[in-house]
Order: C-alpha cells, then structure tokens, then sequence
C-alpha cells in the first residue's frame, strides 16, 4: 500500500493509527488527513521515536 492508497482509505487507516498509537488524539489524527510527514512529526512529538524510527512503523502498519 502506497501513501495515495492511504489517502483514498483514510477511515480505515485511522482505525489502525488510534489502536497503535493510543497517544495521539482525534484531532490530530484527523488534523495529518493522511500527510505521511504529518503522522511522522506527530510520532516522534508523542513517542519520543526518531525520524526514521517513524517512518518504519507507519510502513508496516501500512
């Protein structure tokens, strides 16, 4: 799965982003609307995880 696919499935998507990262709220789930860069930035704020660290989560939960 791709970003645009992400994008095009974005309900289902933050079901699996709420249910790994119970951390991040609604809004700023919703707030991303699927910007790879967004949840990336949010990861890290939140979790304390590195750039690339976050980039490898949200690819496998993808």
């Amino acid at each position: 799965m791709n970003w645009d696919q992400i994008k095009g499935n974005w309900m289902q998507f933050k079901g699996k982003m709420r249910e790994k990262y119970g951390e991040l709220t609604d809004d700023e789930i919703e707030q991303a609307g699927g910007s790879e860069e967004q949840l990336v930035g949010l990861i890290q704020e939140k979790y304390g995880k590195t750039r690339e660290e976050a980039h490898q989560e949200l690819d496998r939960l993808m």
